[in-house]
């Protein structure tokens, strides 16, 4: 089954993109609660290139590995990329505050369906609060 979830961001495509695809960057939005951190992320952002993000809890008492392949990037437009034997793309479109953000991804079958789209969510919402706070500092 694929998930979609999307945010606006009211800011311009540059600072959108950058914020997505810059370690810097991804290590303060990348987490879908407050009890949960992204403690160092690597990008290698081209067709074939790697990524990963490790995200630990922030009591220590668990962590993962996120990490994958992009498979396709259209700088300012679209970054395809599969990770284990699941696959996801990210949009980057024109919206009515700046850039809506899609991501559409493979769902899994350990959390369900809500538990996947509202972790997806959450984290995608971060990202957009962390963008829009940065441009106006």
């Amino acid at each position: 089954m694929r998930i979609t979830v999307e945010a606006d961001v009211a800011a311009p495509i540059g600072q959108v993109w950058r914020a997505y695809t810059t370690p810097a960057d991804i290590v303060k939005w990348n987490a879908a609660s407050d009890d949960w951190h992204t403690t160092k992320a690597n990008v290698d952002l081209r067709d074939g290139g790697a990524f990963s993000s490790r995200m630990e809890a922030k009591d220590g008492s668990m962590g993962f590995d996120f990490a994958g392949t992009y498979t396709k990037v259209v700088e300012h437009k679209r970054i395809e990329f599969s990770f284990g034997d699941r696959n996801a793309e990210v949009e980057f479109l024109p919206g009515p505050k700046g850039v809506v953000v899609r991501v559409v991804f493979d769902s899994e079958p350990t959390h369900s369906v809500e538990q996947q789209q509202s972790g997806w969510q959450a984290i995608l919402d971060n990202f957009a609060r962390y963008v829009e706070t940065k441009e106006k500092s």
